[in-house]
């Protein structure tokens, strides 16, 4: 099977799994799977979160997510137990395309190493 196959299998397979535990009938998009790993990362599932603490959620799995491909690394975490991270290269200039499927790969990625997919 072509890469890219395999990429789209995994990519719905986990978007089912997804919104079957979190949504209620509709699919999750690439946003709200994006927004689901920073809750994850923060590790404070059990709150409410503001509008901009929603868009720094989504800012952490993004760095989370591309820390693996060098783009992102590990800095420190604050008094309220946020990560953060710092930059270690810039992301090149993507195609709206292109960045799709590199953020469904890096999510893919994500859920195998963590054994939530197969």
């Amino acid at each position: 099977m072509a890469r890219d196959e395999k990429l789209k299998e995994r990519w719905d397979n986990l978007v089912q799994k997804l919104s079957d535990q979190f949504s209620e009938g509709e699919d999750l998009d690439l946003d709200g799977i994006i927004y689901l790993i920073g809750v994850q990362e923060l590790g404070q599932i059990h709150r409410k979160f503001k509008k901009d603490e929603k868009l720094d959620l989504m800012h952490i799995a993004i760095c989370r997510l591309l820390e693996p491909y060098g783009y992102y690394e590990f800095d420190f975490y604050d008094d309220q137990g946020w990560p953060h991270y710092k930059v270690k290269e810039q992301l090149p200039n993507l195609k709206a395309g292109e960045q799709s499927v590199l953020m469904k790969e890096a999510i893919v990625n994500y859920f195998l190493i963590s054994q939530y997919i197969v």
